[in-house]
């Protein structure tokens, strides 16, 4: 298939940026959407021209770091799916495609579509973490029962892979379901409960510091999720907010 590309480009994060157009051909409808980046990347440089810069790691759907917002959506048309896993044949021979760098004031751009989620790694070290006795006396962790019910939850809600999907796609730029997945994951099990008032007062203490926006439950993020995390852990992370408020 042959496709127009109009792509965001910009040299650095002091630069104003602008939207440039490419065209591509002979793409296979079998390749992803970064193989298709990389066919034109070949091309840009066989011509002499600079490469559009984009994150990726794993192509395996891992990472998170493919982070594009594509004709309007984080990661594109798919669901389910990161941009890395989202293939050419949910496009059409001759289609247009817009493809910009998530927006958020928290994610501010470094080169074209590469934007720094540094602070996403801030909000976890404020608090994402749980005690761990290393002195020769740690306990069995078969040995601390955990209703499956909760451990399912846990489970899925540490399946979040910080690509910053919900974001991109929030009209508030909010990083809630990101924080909510984070505080869900050890407010669910009783490792958890040891740093559990500190830890949730942090993180959100954190996020706000960051300059996200506020969740006004639109649903959006979970929507454009690749992992599908819940808005439950949303309602959660207010939940725990709220006890550990009272407790001081």
């Amino acid at each position: 298939m042959n496709l127009t590309l109009k792509i965001w480009r910009q040299k650095n994060a002091s630069d104003k940026g602008k939207m440039v157009e490419y065209k591509v051909t002979d793409i296979s409808e079998h390749m992803s959407f970064l193989e298709m980046m990389d066919v034109l990347n070949e091309q840009l440089v066989n011509s002499g021209e600079e490469p559009v810069a984009f994150d990726h790691d794993c192509r395996e759907g891992i990472c998170g770091m493919c982070s594009m917002y594509i004709n309007g959506e984080a990661h594109g048309p798919d669901r389910g799916v990161t941009t890395c896993q989202l293939h050419m044949r949910m496009f059409n021979d001759g289609d247009t495609i817009t493809i910009e760098p998530f927006r958020a004031a928290a994610f501010p751009v470094i080169k074209d579509l590469v934007v720094d989620r540094s602070s996403f790694e801030r909000i976890q070290q404020a608090g994402g973490y749980i005690s761990v006795n290393t002195s020769g006396n740690t306990t069995d962790a078969n040995a601390i029962l955990v209703p499956k019910e909760n451990a399912d939850k846990a489970m899925d809600a540490a399946t979040c892979i910080g690509c910053g999907a919900c974001v991109a796609t929030c009209k508030n730029s909010s990083a809630m379901l990101f924080v909510g997945a984070k505080v869900s994951q050890y407010a669910l099990l009783p490792q958890g409960q040891v740093e559990a008032t500190e830890r949730v007062k942090n993180m959100v203490a954190q996020m706000d510091l960051e300059g996200f926006g506020n969740c006004t439950n639109t649903g959006a993020c979970e929507v454009e999720c690749p992992k599908g995390i819940s808005l439950e852990n949303i309602a959660r992370m207010n939940s725990e907010f709220l006890k550990a408020s009272f407790k001081g």
